[in-house]
């Protein structure tokens, strides 16, 4: 439409026109006279509007999912985080837990047997200077370590140690087939030497021939010179099988470890000698073996008859 005069003069008739329906239709209230067409202009638009209404709902959803995901996103990443943090605590407090119990036992064992000890951790395990079964500890001469001295952990003889740097050591496990110890048995003081045999079970010579030993007896070092490289008392193992004497003038026996060199972690190495060899009393107390109940028999007497009663 162009700007003319009759077009403003049209335009203030529909403004006033306009004006004056809305007015009576406020002064009208329910019973306005436009309330029909208003009405039916409702009947007449309300199918488009709903189906507008649901054609645009869908795509404000979609507007409102794509204004939430960044938030959702944010949590999911949030809980992720804090599941592995838990679950990496709970795993450092198991561990915790392990070398707590492993550390306990240590004192124990150093106390029983009046050691003085330095603890350490294993931090790397490999051949080193030709030794197949050797570890690396983390503490050396800074620490008083001297090559020679026995090594320990809670269950009793790890090795000895063979080449000590600044801050870390080198150990010889009781394992290695060049390692040998000398041992002395649980109750009866028989001498002998263990010899290392990899991952079987220690050889042990038993220096008289004759000696009466049992599968389950147990050995302890016998100690070395000056307490170099063995002091006295330290648990060995445990006899599993004794081989036939044969004539021989020793007696040969295998000899389960009480060490596990597979898993070691914390050990200790004995800087201080006992004053005294502890000889047996370093072993743990063997478990009492339970004593069959006492089986009692009761046999019936069979009661006379009356048939049997003799008669005067």
């Amino acid at each position: 439409m162009r700007d003319t005069r009759e077009s403003r003069l049209l335009l203030a008739l529909l403004v006033a026109v306009a004006f004056a329906l809305i007015t009576v239709d406020i002064r009208g209230g329910e019973q306005s006279p436009l309330d029909g067409a208003r009405h039916a202009a409702a009947s007449a638009f309300g199918p488009v509007e709903e189906g507008v209404a649901a054609a645009v709902d869908p795509v404000g959803d979609a507007f409102a999912a794509v204004r939430d995901s960044g938030d959702r996103s944010r949590r999911i990443t949030e809980l992720e985080r804090e599941n592995t943090a838990l679950k990496q605590k709970l795993g450092s407090d198991a561990r915790n837990s392990d070398r707590l119990r492993q550390l306990d036992s240590m004192l124990k064992t150093a106390g029983r047997g009046q050691y003085g000890i330095k603890g350490a951790q294993v931090i790397a395990i490999g051949a080193a200077q030709g030794f197949s079964w050797t570890v690396t500890i983390d503490i050396g001469s800074d620490d008083g370590v001297k090559r020679d001295m026995t090594v320990i952990n809670g269950d009793g003889l790890v090795g000895r140690v063979t080449t000590v740097g600044p801050t870390t050591s080198t150990v010889l496990l009781a394992g290695d087939p060049k390692f040998t110890v000398g041992t002395r048995m649980e109750k009866t003081g028989e001498l002998g030497f263990a010899n290392g045999q990899g991952d079987r079970s220690l050889r042990v010579e038993l220096l008289n021939g004759k000696a009466v030993v049992h599968p389950g007896d147990r050995l302890v070092t016998f100690g070395s010179s000056r307490n170099k490289p063995f002091v006295p008392g330290v648990p060995v193992g445990e006899v599993t099988r004794v081989e036939p004497a044969g004539g021989g003038l020793t007696r040969t026996l295998q000899v389960r470890p009480f060490v596990g060199f597979s898993k070691l972690d914390l050990v200790g190495v004995v800087v201080q000698p006992p004053r005294e060899d502890p000889r047996d009393t370093v072993l743990p107390p063997k478990p009492e073996t339970p004593r069959p109940a006492p089986t009692v028999t009761v046999t019936a007497t069979p009661t006379p008859s009356a048939s049997d009663t003799p008669r005067d």
